[in-house]
């Protein structure tokens, strides 16, 4: 496969389709959904803006299997009890403008949000700040199914494609890091075992959706933690990779593990895991994406043009400016402003952004940058808010959890 282009270049998957050009908007928990696991309209509108603003890919993160295991009430839950017209509304203005529209198919696992959830991970933890519970061998066993079952309703409903979730701490994150991963049996050890779960979710997908279908992973570079995940074993991984029906790789790096730091809330100014995508591309001819740091058309171009990846993944530019992608390509805009927070509490960040996606959403964004402080109070209401939709929709669900 030949790995350098340029970042307007189309770029051709294994799997036949072809994307128009290198930039993605990679996954993030957008907190949008109504409580119920439903698309609002402040949602599609987002999206559908997003695919305005000349995208390739743009990833819905977080879309929940079942309402078990979310990392957040704002999260998608797609199964058999979702209404599947809502979430045609959604893949139709979402893939507007050439654009692929895919969701990120996730389990929060250890990770879960309390509030709604009986966390479960690998295995039992009770640390400061995470509680868990281990996930039965029966449990996991099941998993790739439920997989298989959210990735052809996605198809069904007219999504172009799906990215299993493995990066950040959440579920199969937690199966490859040796933190969180201390079993005993064949999902646990050597990270031929670790990396089992992912690989069953990836054969259980392809064989539910078809040859046809886009299926990408994204995977941790490293846990960027002591005794976790790290670059050797993601290597590994990779290779595995390679030798399955994946489409792309999509490398990032961290984890929500507490008291982690983001890796996006630093002052870095380059792409953070560009390093180890170089190292990646030597195990793999899949096309690779990086998400991570991107900040200006230069570092972009730069990426794709070495050959060290073939797609970039941005996230908080196109949160500042959501049409860069064609403002890149007119040569109007280098570098959107990032604003800077000193002393931001943990999460604080996170906060501000999620809620200027909802000020997008509203076609109500202004150049002004708002305040820090309300937008964390803000976050906190509305998740509080729906919290209590989640439970009266899901209570029984929830109540029924092992």
């Amino acid at each position: 496969m030949q790995h350098r282009g340029t970042l307007f270049e189309p770029l051709q998957l294994p799997c036949g389709v072809t994307l128009k050009n290198r930039i993605a908007k990679s996954a993030m928990s957008d907190s949008l959904g109504d409580g119920t696991g439903h698309p609002t309209a402040e949602q599609i509108r987002l999206y559908q803006r997003w695919a305005a603003g000349g995208l390739a890919v743009s990833i819905i993160g977080e879309v929940q299997l079942t309402s078990g295991y979310a990392e957040n009430p704002g999260n998608l839950v797609l199964n058999e009890a979702s209404d599947l017209y809502r979430f045609r509304e959604l893949a139709r203005h979402g893939s507007e403008n050439d654009t692929n529209l895919w969701l990120q198919l996730g389990h929060a696992g250890a990770l879960a949000y309390a509030p709604t959830s009986r966390p479960k991970g690998p295995s039992a933890l009770d640390l400061p700040g995470l509680h868990c519970a281990e996930i039965s061998l029966d449990e996991l066993r099941q998993l790739p199914s439920e997989f298989a079952r959210t990735a052809r309703l996605a198809q069904q409903a007219g999504f172009g494609g799906v990215q299993i979730h493995a990066a950040r701490g959440f579920l199969l994150s937690q199966f490859l890091s040796p933190l969180f991963n201390k079993r005993n049996d064949e999902y646990g050890g050597a990270i031929a075992n670790r990396m089992r779960p992912l690989l069953e979710a990836i054969d259980a997908t392809r064989a539910a959706v078809g040859p046809d279908f886009p299926i990408a992973v994204k995977l941790n570079s490293s846990d960027q933690l002591e005794g976790g995940f790290d670059a050797e074993d993601a290597l590994k991984v990779v290779a595995a990779l390679d030798r399955s029906s994946v489409d792309l790789i999509d490398i990032s790096g961290g984890t929500y593990f507490p008291g982690a730091k983001s890796a996006s809330d630093g002052k870095g100014r380059g792409p953070y895991f560009l390093e180890f995508a170089k190292r990646a591309r030597a195990e793999t001819t899949k096309p690779v994406m990086l998400t991570g740091g991107f900040k200006t058309r230069a570092q972009a171009e730069d990426a794709v043009a070495s050959g060290a990846v073939d797609i970039v993944g941005l996230a908080r530019a196109l949160v500042l400016e959501p049409s860069l992608p064609d403002l890149w390509k007119a040569d109007r805009i280098p570098e959107p402003l990032f604003p800077r927070f000193p002393d931001a509490p943990e999460g604080g960040i996170t906060a501000w952004y999620t809620m200027r996606l909802t000020e997008i959403g509203a076609d109500k964004e202004t150049p002004v940058f708002g305040d820090l402080g309300q937008a964390v109070r803000d976050y906190e209401a509305r998740d509080k808010s729906r919290t209590k939709v989640w439970l009266r929709h899901f209570g029984n669900e929830v109540a029924r959890q092992p």
